[in-house]
């Protein structure tokens, strides 16, 4: 029992699950409840941006080879290229199959405003997207320091420097993680009660087929590629069950992000591999984002009888592989890129949106959830095949899953951290 209650992932789960039924049963004091999962995000994302930037800085550092940093940004960008195509045709064909559209009344759901995402869609521009997108800026900005530091001869006092800070980040990361079951509650508590278990009904065909379709995905797709790595995907699942829980409860992939970069690092991928893969994934590898976009679109094809060519479906698939990289992994973003590119295709109209807003934040859930396995699997596939992973602490990893996960206990955390040290000497 001690250790049931001092495991991170028991309270999170219980957390979700509290928040559900207050939703439903009390949705007024629910949608209250906020704050409180807006509040642990927005905590969270403070460390993203210095925890990106100390992982890369000190990785190409301790790299050295920059020929190597080049190749491995070059190999993932061509790797998130390839799969959330592979994502994006999935979504359709399977939209196709199962026509989730047809049949649906308009005039029987909850409709919603529009205006807001459709004039956000108006001002978009890639210009725009890098210079709204931090964590991209300093990407790159970690990127032009660790080359410079690398080449820099006084660069053992700067690196002195960054392990502290490193030390202590990392340290208030995992107190803040001991509050992740209260923004868990309070992100479910807010979806339940603000959008309501009644409103899944009428789509409970595109809800399921999107759920299900995005199962596939991970199970077969992403499975797929960890088994030519060798990894079991349950084992990676399990791995990372703490985070996932999170993730489901905020509907945010960012509630994660940090915690899973100490985790590929701690299973064995480097830590240049690991500061390069997973902030840049956020941005260019969406796969649930993806699958739903298609999907989406397909669905409000078939709800307003527009037949689409096999010509329009390619020009679909086009503008989507473009449109979809300018969505962020946070909650809603989705649905701006969605309204984008129904006005690029422009034989959808894009008022039917507003049948979609309902269920939106419920597929939000699982679009968040495939995006955080999709980026770790990427990042765990180009550490493998860059020779910079490390078999046998993932095999420790995956051992001591139970302890390495919890972060309630300053002595268990303090244990994991000597067993590494151990290890790695």
């Amino acid at each position: 029992m001690k250790k049931l209650f001092t495991n991170l992932t028991f309270w999170v789960l219980t957390a979700i699950t509290c928040g559900a039924l207050l939703g439903h049963y009390y949705p007024a004091q629910a949608v209250e409840m906020e704050f409180l999962g807006k509040g642990f995000i927005q905590i969270v994302k403070l460390f993203i941006n210095p925890i990106i930037f100390l992982t890369i800085t000190m990785g190409i550092i301790g790299m050295g080879d920059l020929k190597k940093v080049g190749k491995v940004g070059a190999k993932a960008l061509l790797y998130f290229e390839v799969v959330t195509t592979l994502a994006l045709i999935v979504g359709i064909i399977v939209a196709n199959i199962i026509r989730p559209g047809d049949g649906v009344v308009t005039g029987s759901l909850q409709k919603g405003d529009i205006s807001a995402y459709a004039s956000k869609v108006q001002d978009f521009s890639w210009l725009q997207f890098f210079l709204d997108n931090v964590t991209l800026q300093v990407l790159l900005f970690s990127l032009v320091l660790g080359t410079f530091l690398s080449k820099y001869s006084g660069k053992d006092k700067v690196i002195h420097w960054l392990e502290f800070f490193s030390k202590y980040v990392f340290r208030a990361l995992h107190l803040v993680m001991i509050f992740a079951p209260i923004g868990a509650f309070g992100g479910m508590a807010y979806t339940i009660g603000k959008y309501g278990i009644d409103t899944l009904l009428p789509l409970a065909k595109l809800m399921g087929t999107v759920y299900a379709t995005m199962a596939v995905f991970i199970f077969g797709v992403l499975g797929l590629i960890l088994r030519t790595c060798k990894i079991n995907l349950w084992s990676y699942l399990k791995y990372i069950r703490e985070e996932l829980l999170i993730v489901l409860g905020t509907s945010s992939s960012e509630a994660g992000l940090p915690s899973l970069m100490v985790k590929l690092e701690r299973m064995g991928c480097s830590k240049p591999v690991v500061g390069l893969v997973v902030p840049a994934g956020y941005s260019f590898n969406l796969d649930g984002t993806t699958i739903y976009l298609s999907m989406a679109t397909i669905f409000l094809a078939q709800v307003f009888n527009v037949h689409l060519t096999f010509g329009q479906i390619l020009s679909l698939i086009g503008i989507l592989m473009v449109t979809s990289k300018g969505a962020a992994g946070v909650t809603g973003s989705g649905f701006v890129v969605l309204a984008s590119t129904l006005t690029a295709i422009k034989v959808i109209p894009v008022e039917g949106l507003a049948l979609l807003l309902g269920v939106d934040r419920f597929m939000s859930e699982a679009r968040a959830i495939t995006n955080f396995i999709g980026n770790g699997v990427a990042t765990i596939w180009l550490a493998n095949h860059e020779k910079e992973f490390d078999r046998d602490k993932m095999i420790y990893a995956f051992a001591n899953v139970d302890e390495t996960e919890s972060v309630i206990t300053d002595n268990l955390t303090d244990a994991t951290q000597r067993q590494e040290t151990k290890f790695q000497g």
